[in-house]
C-alpha cells in the first residue's frame, strides 16, 4: 500500500464523517434537544 492511497483513504473517511456529523446536527430529530441546550445558560437563578 503506497503513502498516498493511505492518505486518500484517511481523506474520504474523515469526509464522510464529517458529512455525518453534519447531517446528525441538523437533524429534526435532535431539535428540541438542543432548543433546550441552547437555554440552560439562561435558566440559572442568581
Amino acid at each position: 500500500m503506497d503513502v498516498n492511497t493511505l492518505r486518500s483513504a484517511v481523506t474520504v473517511i474523515t469526509f464522510i464523517l464529517f458529512i455525518g456529523i453534519v447531517m446528525w446536527s441538523l437533524s429534526k430529530r435532535r431539535t428540541a434537544e438542543f432548543e433546550e441546550a441552547a437555554q440552560l445558560p439562561f435558566g440559572q437563578d442568581d
